[in-house]
């Protein structure tokens, strides 16, 4: 159920500059191919993408696809843990990493392992309790961190993402206006309701 169920960000498009709109709408009508990785990764990749970022029904944020094609361009972020390999090698080992975690629970692969499975092997990961193969080599925590940095700054650059916080899109050239606590402008979404997402999940029992 998302907080903003009538927003529409991309109805803002008209107000943004010719350039900003044009790299926007990219995002969604022009969604590269995946060049990097190849299916096995891809399969188990997108799996992982699709359970950190809560995107079990279409449509989906492509993160895989814009993660692959920054990848695949050499566009890194300028720094990587002195203790890791090249964030790419890191991505395509995390890959292997998580089919062998997933054989070991019994599943095929990780993308064919049932949905408490991933979940469970996602919590170890984000926990850097994963053991064994690549894990007794590459530090569990500090992977998780690399593939999560790569996944929510893709995420978040994308318009159905903004629709589901109330993000009002680029301000310029038009900018805003009401910038006191609480105040909102007329075009930007209204919140139907009002959550504390991290108290929300630790009620429920669900923040592994």
């Amino acid at each position: 159920r998302s907080r903003y169920p009538d927003y529409d960000v991309l109805e803002q498009a008209d107000h943004w500059d010719e350039v900003t709109r044009k790299v926007v709408l990219d995002r969604v009508h022009d969604v590269p191919p995946i060049r990097f990785f190849d299916a096995r990764q891809e399969a188990t990749l997108r799996a992982f993408c699709d359970v950190v970022t809560a995107q079990d029904c279409e449509p989906r944020v492509p993160v895989l696809e814009m993660v692959d094609a920054k990848l695949h361009a050499g566009k890194l972020d300028g720094f990587q843990y002195a203790d890791m390999p090249d964030d790419r090698d890191v991505w395509r080992l995390c890959a292997r990493g998580l089919d062998d975690v997933a054989r070991a629970r019994g599943a095929e692969t990780f993308d064919r392992a049932g949905e408490e499975v991933q979940l469970e092997i996602v919590a170890a990961f984000h926990k850097g309790d994963l053991a064994g193969g690549i894990w007794d080599e590459l530090p569990a925590a500090k992977a998780f961190s690399v593939l999560m940095r790569a996944v929510l700054s893709t995420f978040y650059s994308h318009p159905w993402a903004w629709n589901e916080i109330g993000f009002g899109g680029p301000a310029y050239p038009r900018g805003y206006a009401r910038l006191g606590i609480g105040l909102r402008e007329a075009w930007e979404g209204e919140e139907e309701f009002d959550v504390d997402p991290v108290r929300d999940v630790q009620e429920r029992g669900i923040d592994r």
